[in-house]
């Protein structure tokens, strides 16, 4: 009988997967402490999805400056890296690699989070959505635009990043530039008005990105860097006036880099009204991206087998299916039903909803 292809090796990067199941980046909000600083209930958490090819974890701020969601964790400080640690050396324990997300939210963000200070971002243009604050969801505000200095500034907060990551024992890191952050905010004309070196035409409007893929990539080796991207986002972040042409160059470009993986996020919704987006985003972009490419949104057992057979991705990242079922792999290989997600606990509360789904043998029990 042939395997699933879904539950076949792979190679990323340096690394020899056991599998091409991802586990996709979400946010959850289990971080309480002061220091931002991941616990014990995250390696639990994070240990008992090790049976995943790859995990990659939740987005983590890269600097104070980063941060829009409460309880969300960071990678700047020495007592965020030993909170990190304790997760890698449990994933690491039952075999598995995991990859740190870093993240820098932009204008998603509130005053809130930086003592009265505006939020920062490429121009001073409102996003128009909510941030998640202390006091509850707020209407976001009209940022500060960074100066020329201070973007080359961010842009070395993740390679300082990307460095404690690896000190807190990663294999590797995701530059998160997708879901209307910080990084989709400099790609995007909707959102980027600069008339500097990081404004206006779409190589210069890249250059943000690229500066942090190369200096990432010099900090940690290429081969421990993927790059997670949403060419049909439209959340937090316009459509550019020309998506399409948009990623294209920066995907394209992205292929020259001898990274561990692309990250791809398929379309939500229906695009049709918008000009110049690419709908079927793994099918078009692996034909300009040489490289591993992961792709992500709505796939469910079926469905990641049939991409990877087709041959338009490497691999598959799975996020709800991940939260409820720990043993999500093992699933796919029994063909076993998965358990559904409490939704109310997705971004509160301490282990109920977090560490106390229990596994297909405990379920049998």
């Amino acid at each position: 009988m042939n395997p699933q292809p879904l539950l076949t090796p792979v190679k990323l990067g340096c690394y020899q997967l056991p599998n091409r199941v991802v586990m996709a980046p979400m946010t959850r909000s289990r971080t309480y402490n002061r220091d931002q600083a991941p616990t014990e209930l995250h390696a639990e958490y994070y240990a008992q999805r090790a049976s995943a090819g790859l995990i990659i974890t939740e987005g983590s701020q890269i600097s104070p400056q980063g941060v829009g969601y409460i309880h969300t964790p960071g990678i700047h400080s020495e007592a965020q890296i030993r909170g990190w640690r304790k997760v890698t050396e449990a994933v690491h324990a039952r075999s598995g690699r995991v990859f740190l997300q870093l993240w820098h939210v932009g204008y998603v963000s509130h005053p809130d989070f930086h003592n009265g200070a505006l939020p920062v971002a490429p121009s001073a243009i409102n996003p128009n959505t909510k941030s998640f604050t202390p006091l509850g969801l707020k209407d976001t505000l009209t940022p500060r635009a960074l100066e020329t200095s201070e973007v080359r500034a961010v842009a070395q907060d993740y390679v300082r990043a990307a460095a404690n990551a690896m000190a807190a024992g990663f294999d590797g890191v995701e530059i998160h530039g997708a879901n209307g952050y910080l990084v989709e905010q400099f790609l995007r004309d909707g959102s980027n008005r600069r008339t500097d070196e990081y404004g206006g035409d779409i190589p210069k409007r890249a250059r943000f990105l690229f500066e942090i893929v190369d200096g990432v990539s010099d900090a940690i080796g290429s081969e421990r860097v993927g790059v997670r991207l949403s060419p049909a986002n439209t959340w937090n972040v316009p459509a550019d006036s020309d998506t399409r042409a948009l990623y294209d160059f920066v995907i394209g470009a992205l292929s020259g880099y001898a990274l561990a993986y692309l990250h791809l996020r398929e379309s939500q919704g229906d695009l049709s009204a918008i000009p110049n987006m690419v709908a079927n985003v793994s099918e078009h972009y692996r034909t300009v991206y040489r490289g591993t490419l992961i792709t992500n949104t709505g796939y469910d057992r079926k469905r990641g087998n049939e991409v990877i057979r087709k041959g338009q991705a490497d691999l598959v990242a799975y996020g709800m299916p991940f939260i409820a079922n720990q043993d999500l792999v093992e699933r796919f290989r029994l063909h076993a039903p998965l358990a559904s997600v409490d939704q109310t606990t997705l971004y509160q509360g301490g282990a109920k909803g977090y560490t106390d789904y229990p596994s297909l043998q405990a379920e049998a029990a």
